[in-house]
């Protein structure tokens, strides 16, 4: 009798051990890919990402060449995008330009992965506050400039257009100024012909960018400590024509001193 009663335990826990396994049915089976778009829509106004981006990966994987599939991949991309998952983001804004490149909303999928690449890298400024930023690798900002760009150049008048172009002009700035922060970096430690190659192409390469006059500092210094006296007296003179104030003239530069762009 015993073992009759452990036998019948046994099958009693298996069952339910089987029945707690049973994966759960999935409500979205019989959905339209109206009813999937429509659920999608309402959860990522809820903000609630994670189940939207799920809603849009089923309507595109069960009707591919419906109405809103095509809608599906661009707002999932969006989804993405709040939801913090960066690398799903891009992936998907480049897969959409790949097989639309003429539809209506492809000027979104360039500006949205501008913006992607733009908070990734909060916008270069932000992150030069700390301590050494000499290594880091601006390529988040120049990817979302290379973005914005091709938005502004293939459609002018988008309405994205004016957005991406502040941006773009913000990320110049940043860039030169990440230039700058790695010139100083080398003068500080004394290597002056890796200061000066920075410095110059900052220069060069973003000739309008407010971080051109500490650029000019930083050859000044590098070429005085070289004892090159012709090309530092021709970096003051440029200096002095374009900044006739900066402070860079009246104390020299200091390599330690607090930049032009933090001001704490």
């Amino acid at each position: 009798m015993r073992s009759v009663a452990a036998l019948l335990v046994s099958l009693f826990l298996f069952g339910v051990a089987g029945c707690s396994s049973t994966p759960e049915a999935d409500e979205t089976l019989s959905w339209s890919a109206s009813k999937l778009y429509s659920e999608a829509k309402d959860a990522m106004s809820s903000g609630a990402y994670d189940r939207a981006i799920k809603y849009y990966e089923k309507l595109e994987a069960r009707y591919p060449y419906g109405r809103y599939a095509q809608q599906a991949q661009l707002e999932a991309a969006y989804a993405y995008y709040k939801q913090y998952e960066p690398a799903s983001a891009l992936s998907a804004c480049d897969r959409f330009i790949r097989l639309h490149p003429n539809h209506p909303n492809v000027d979104y999928a360039y500006y949205l992965k501008g913006l992607v690449n733009f908070n990734e890298d909060l916008g270069m400024l932000g992150g030069l506050g700390s301590d050494d930023m000499s290594d880091r690798d601006p390529k988040a900002a120049r990817d979302a400039f290379l973005a914005f760009r091709e938005l502004v150049t293939r459609f002018p008048d988008s309405r994205y257009a004016k957005d991406a172009r502040l941006r773009m002009s913000y990320l110049v700035n940043a860039m030169a100024s990440h230039e700058v922060h790695v010139a100083r970096y080398y003068l500080r430690r004394g290597a002056y012909v890796a200061a000066i190659g920075r410095a110059q192409a900052a220069i060069t390469t973003y000739p309008e960018a407010p971080a051109l006059e500490e650029a000019l500092g930083v050859l000044i210094n590098g070429y005085n400590a070289l004892g090159i006296e012709d090309l530092r007296a021709d970096a003051e003179r440029v200096l002095k024509k374009n900044f006739p104030n900066s402070p860079y003239l009246a104390k020299g530069y200091d390599p330690d001193r607090k930049p032009w762009w933090l001001p704490w």
